[in-house]
């Protein structure tokens, strides 16, 4: 339950609304309670009217009236009530989804490493349905219910105390016998929740590379793994279901045989004379009006075990260690009273990067060591590169080039050493401000659903509509777009599925030259394009590389040979620094690349590959 608590917490600035909801739920509890009084008086009226008494039929009016004015009294407040809890679970869903996705922008990339994206969506959906179905129901029905029982157990008593001391049993029998089912179905319910989260994790999975599936005819196995976890999932409900009903007959068949005793006394009691005719149906409708509570109270019970289980997956990422120096800041709350956009609207810029207009190299390592777990996968890596300067990465594939790259952006930290920008350590530095010194066109383009401009636009969102056109230009992206019916206003797709690879990376291009920063990072920019397309972005490339500190991953010797220094790497060490034409008679990786490509065999193309190289 301290989850549930903390999940308020969490959105403390609803309090507002969970009073008037409360204010509301009490004040429909006690309309409702009205109504047997008033049904009493109308019975013991009626039955002196036959018996040739009763004070006439104004006061069999006035009594209508009575019900009348509590009843519209009660739809009323209903319906208050209903709003505010929709409006308030609307809310909570809202600041709880908004915090969850702050801090998972704010995790580093290590977290997002061993985690399939369909499991965290499906666990936000999950946990947090749960989380605002059930604090909705409480808000709704916990204080009526406590008001009811209150109520029916004074009234109760003042007729009869037997009446009383068997109700009162009821709710400690009830409570007590729920805590036996509890523990187990929690249980129960994690092991479920675990074999749905990775149904849905492999789902979004697939349907996000369904072209994959399909070319390796896939779908049938694909769809026996999905039903798998759900037959996992079918199974564990099937025991969890069984504990639970089976105890509920316990619980509830307790309550009926309490009841029935309730019944006999008040059935004797009337027939003594003790009762009178009102009296009996006044206490059988307030006993109704307890056993209402009490059937509520297993419906609470039942939610809020969804709830505990959802909010404790919920909680496993908010306590996640953020990455240090996060772009995003503090978990907060979103201004939902805000118009739409004006937080966006409202961003700062990021504040220009201490140091990087004091003279000195644009960005060194200095005896960096990296490995992810136990592997080490660079070892005292140490060079620099100068301002203005293009620089070639090459080692065989899965030699590190990509980790130093991560490692320049801030995705992960050095296990040792330091890295520096503009000859400050990036240790020091927000990660908002190193990232913006980096413009990234990356082997997979990683455009997002939209326009084209809004992608274009995605690291500068302020820039002009002319910008945005000259650095389209720039990178060849004006030619095509301008064939297009909506031009920049047309829409891609997810993941840019409507345009062709060559496309999608020119648009890539246009994204890193409209950032303008003065580093340059391309991870395999052109490897996935075929001649032509290669051709046009290489163009652009060249374009972006003018006047910038280039650091380069290329899989074309053509592409390595015209840079100004090439940096190999072998076993996690650094091989070789030197030109193009130094390396090319060394004897290291560089000139044995350079001898495959002369020698043209089948076997040395295959060597080749081990490099990601093609000539």
């Amino acid at each position: 339950m301290n989850s549930i608590l903390r999940a308020l917490r969490e959105a403390r600035e609803l309090t507002p609304r969970y009073v008037g909801i409360i204010c509301a739920s009490v004040l429909i509890a006690a309309t409702s309670l009205l109504t047997p009084y008033l049904t009493k008086l109308a019975t013991d009226e009626v039955v002196a009217q036959v018996g040739g008494g009763g004070r006439g039929l104004g006061m069999l009016v006035w009594i209508a009236v009575g019900l009348l004015v509590v009843e519209l009294a009660n739809t009323v407040l209903s319906n208050v009530g209903g709003y505010l809890g929709d409006t308030m679970a609307m809310r909570l869903r809202a600041i709880l989804s908004s915090r969850y996705y702050s801090k998972l922008l704010g995790l580093p990339q290590r977290y997002f490493d061993t985690q399939l994206t369909g499991t965290v969506i499906n666990r936000l959906h999950r946990s947090i349905t749960e989380i605002t179905q059930f604090l909705q129901t409480f808000s709704n029905n916990f204080f009526p219910t406590l008001i009811t029982v209150g109520a029916v157990l004074v009234i109760a008593g003042s007729y009869y105390w037997p009446l009383a001391l068997l109700l009162f049993i009821v709710y400690p029998l009830f409570t007590w016998l729920t805590a036996l089912t509890s523990r187990r179905w929690q249980k129960l319910e994690h092991e479920k929740n675990a074999e749905l989260d990775l149904a849905g994790g492999r789902f979004a999975e697939v349907i996000g590379q369904i072209r994959v599936v399909k070319s390796f005819v896939r779908e049938r196995q694909e769809l026996a793994a999905f039903d798998d976890h759900y037959r996992a999932a079918v199974a564990t409900t099937h025991r969890q279901s069984h504990w639970w009903h089976l105890m509920d007959v316990a619980r509830r068949g307790s309550l009926n045989v309490i009841f029935f005793g309730i019944y006999i006394i008040i059935f004797w009691r009337t027939a003594a004379g003790a009762f009178t005719l009102g009296d009996m149906v006044m206490l059988l409708q307030m006993i109704a009006l307890a056993r209402t509570p009490v059937m509520m109270m297993s419906y609470l019970v039942d939610s809020s075990q969804h709830a505990i289980a959802g909010s404790r997956s919920y909680f496993e990422v908010m306590d996640e260690l953020p990455e240090p120096r996060a772009t995003i800041g503090e978990v907060r709350s979103p201004d939902l009273d805000a118009p739409a956009g004006a937080e966006a609207a409202a961003s700062l810029p990021v504040p220009p990067a201490r140091g990087w207009d004091a003279a000195g190299p644009a960005f060194a390592f200095e005896d960096v060591s990296f490995g992810y777990g136990e592997d080490c996968v660079l070892k005292r890596i140490s060079f620099a590169v100068a301002r203005g300067e293009r620089i070639a990465l090459v080692s065989e594939s899965g030699g590190g080039k990509t980790t130093l790259v991560n490692l320049l952006m801030g995705l992960y930290r050095p296990d040792a050493g330091t890295i520096l920008i503009g000859g400050v350590d990036t240790a020091t530095m927000p990660l908002d401000q190193v990232r913006s010194l980096i413009g990234v066109v990356f082997q997979d383009a990683s455009l997002f659903s939209g326009t084209i401009a809004e992608n274009i636009t995605y690291g500068h969102p302020g820039a002009s509509a002319s910008a945005m056109e000259k650095a389209a230009t720039r990178a060849n992206v004006h030619e095509f777009v301008a064939k297009l019916r909506e031009g920049y206003a047309s829409q891609i797709g997810e993941r840019g599925l409507k345009l062709s690879g060559g496309q999608k990376q020119r648009i890539a291009v246009a994204r890193a030259m409209l950032k303008d920063a003065p580093i340059l990072v391309l991870d395999e920019a052109t490897s996935a394009l075929d001649s032509r397309s290669e051709r046009l972005v290489q163009a652009g490339l060249d374009e972006l590389m003018a006047d910038r500190t280039s650091l380069i991953i290329a899989h074309r010797l053509s592409t390595i040979s015209t840079v100004d220094r090439i940096i190999t790497l072998r076993d996690g060490r650094i091989d070789e620094i030197g030109t193009p034409d130094e390396l090319a008679t060394s004897g290291g990786i560089y000139a044995e690349l350079l001898a495959l490509q002369a020698a043209g065999t089948k076997r040395d193309r295959r060597r080749l590959q081990r490099f990601d190289i093609t000539a």
